[in-house]
C-alpha cells in the first residue's frame, strides 16, 4: 500500500500540469488541458475538437485532451503564463497577447500587414513563422502551429463607420496590445483594452461604445445582438498560435510526441478552411439578424494606418517587417 502510494505520488509530481494515468504502474495514458477563452463552438473550439480527435487517432488512444473554452483557466495572457509554468498544458490564443513575453510578435501586429488571409498562412508557415516559435521553448513553450483567428472588424452602437474619422470619440475596446491601441487612436477613438471575458457585459450595459473582433467571433459570442453597426475594416489580422508546455511535452514517449505534431499539422489546415468558410457565413448572419453591416473603402483605411508604421520605427524589428512585405509583394 505505502509502495503503491509513493508510485502516485511520484506520478503526480513528475506530471505536474497535466494528468497522467497511474496506478502503482503507468498504463502510458495522459490527459492534457487545453484552455482557451472562446465559446465551445467557436473557430477556436471546433479547430481543438478536430485536434483532439486527430490526437487521440495517432496517439492509439494514449493521449487525450480536456478542453476548457470560455476562460475557464483563465485569460489569454493568464494562458500564456499558466502554459509558460507548465499549471495548464496547452492553449491556442491570439497572437496578440503574445507581444507581452516575446516583443518580436509585435510584427504580426500592424494594421493591414497581410492582404489575403492565404498570404498569411504562406508567410507563418515559412522561415518567418518558424523564427518566431523558435523564441518560445527559452519560456517554457512549444509552439506547434499558427491557427486562424481572422482578419478583425468593428462594430458599435453610435453610428455608422464609414471611414477612420467616423471613429472619433468613440470608446472601442481593443485587446491588451499597444499597436492594436495605437492603431485605433489613430483613427480617433479612445481605446479601452478589456478581457474577452468581460466584453459581453460591456457592451450591453454601454461601459464601451463597441469592440474589434473577426466576423465569426462576433457571430458565435453574440456581439452582434447588442450592437447595431459593424464595419468590415478587416485592418488587424489575428493569428492563433497552438502552444504546448515544453516540459510536459518532452516527458511523452516519441509516438505520443509524434501523434501531436501529425495532428497538429492537419489540424491546422482543418481549422483555417474552417474559420475562412464561416468568416462569410457569420457576416450573413449578422446582417439578417437586423445589424447594419457596412462596407469600407480598404485604401482609406491603409492610409489612416501609417501612422501607426511611423510610431513604432525604433521599436519595432524592422527587418523582420521587411521581410514580411517582401514575401508579401512577391507573392500578389
Amino acid at each position: 500500500m505505502v509502495r503503491k502510494g509513493l508510485a502516485i505520488l511520484w506520478c503526480l509530481v513528475l506530471f505536474s500540469g497535466a494528468f497522467f494515468s497511474c496506478s502503482g504502474k503507468s498504463d502510458g495514458k495522459v490527459t492534457l488541458q487545453v484552455g482557451h477563452v472562446l465559446t465551445a463552438d467557436s473557430h477556436y473550439g471546433m479547430g481543438l475538437k478536430e485536434f483532439a480527435r486527430l490526437v487521440e487517432l495517432y496517439s492509439h488512444g494514449t493521449v487525450t485532451l480536456e478542453i476548457f473554452p470560455d476562460s475557464l483557466l483563465g485569460n489569454e495572457r493568464d494562458l500564456i503564463e499558466s502554459v509558460s509554468l507548465g499549471t495548464v498544458a496547452m492553449t491556442l490564443i491570439s497572437s496578440a497577447p503574445m507581444t507581452n513575453f516575446f516583443p518580436d510578435f509585435a510584427v504580426l501586429d500592424l494594421p493591414y500587414l497581410f492582404p489575403t488571409a492565404e498570404i498569411a498562412y504562406h508567410v507563418l508557415d515559412g522561415e518567418v513563422g518558424t523564427y518566431l516559435l523558435n523564441q518560445l521553448p527559452a519560456q517554457g513553450i512549444i509552439g506547434l502551429g499558427f491557427w486562424d483567428n481572422g482578419f478583425r472588424h468593428v462594430t458599435n452602437n453610435i453610428r455608422e463607420i464609414k471611414t477612420p474619422e467616423d471613429l472619433a470619440g468613440l470608446k472601442i475596446r481593443t485587446m491588451e496590445n499597444e499597436i492594436h491601441m495605437d492603431t485605433y487612436r489613430e483613427y480617433g477613438s479612445s481605446p479601452l483594452p478589456m478581457a474577452f471575458g468581460e466584453l459581453f457585459i460591456a457592451l450591453q450595459q454601454g461601459v464601451i461604445d463597441g469592440q474589434e473582433t473577426p466576423a465569426f467571433l462576433i457571430y458565435t459570442s453574440k456581439f452582434h445582438e447588442v450592437q447595431k453597426y459593424m464595419s468590415l475594416t478587416g485592418n488587424l489580422y489575428a493569428a492563433a498560435p497552438l502552444l504546448i508546455n515544453r516540459a510536459i511535452f518532452e516527458r511523452l514517449t516519441q509516438e505520443q510526441q509524434d501523434a501531436i505534431w501529425r495532428a497538429a499539422a492537419e489540424a491546422t489546415n482543418w481549422q483555417r478552411n474552417f474559420s475562412q468558410e464561416m468568416e462569410q457565413v457569420a457576416i450573413e448572419r449578422i446582417r439578417d439578424s437586423g445589424t447594419i453591416v457596412t462596407e469600407v473603402d480598404r485604401d482609406v483605411w491603409i492610409k489612416a494606418s501609417q501612422g501607426t508604421y511611423r510610431n513604432y520605427e525604433g521599436t519595432l524589428n524592422q527587418d523582420l517587417i521587411q521581410r514580411i512585405v517582401a514575401i508579401t509583394e512577391a507573392l500578389q
